[in-house]
């Protein structure tokens, strides 16, 4: 069954899942929990919100499974040290985006992150069938 999501609420979405990353570290820096855990699940939040925004034909599954892949592959595209790569990284974007070095705990947070975000977009009924 064909769906369009609403991009919108996804904008939003995305929007308020960058400003919630930024905030917890700026607030909550100083708790370990957060610092350790936190900013990496809204992370993956934010990008299958991201993910939900630029394909809103997509089913929420799919969106799921495309945020999985990329931020699986962005994690573990930290195990990779180039001089050109970790140039990259040690500018404010290139580390918020690539990170610095892998963790297996990322991988869970990226699963709770979009997990999230599943089942916002199911309560918020950003999608809906056509």
């Amino acid at each position: 069954m064909p769906i369009s999501r609403n991009r919108l609420l996804c904008a939003g979405l995305t929007g308020a899942a960058v400003l919630a990353g930024l905030a917890s570290r700026r607030f909550f820096g100083d708790s370990p929990f957060v610092r350790l855990y936190a900013g990496d699940a809204i992370w993956a939040l934010m990008v299958f919100f991201g993910i939900g925004l630029l394909f809103a034909r997509w089913p929420t599954r799919t969106v799921a499974g495309a945020a999985l892949l990329f931020s699986f592959g962005i994690e573990f595209s930290q195990l990779y040290h180039a001089p050109w790569i970790d140039a990259v990284r040690h500018t404010r974007l290139g580390g918020l985006v690539l990170g610095f070095g892998f963790l297996w705990s990322d991988l869970l947070c990226y699963s709770v992150g979009i997990a999230v975000g599943v089942a916002v977009e199911r309560q918020l009924n950003v999608s809906r069938s056509t």
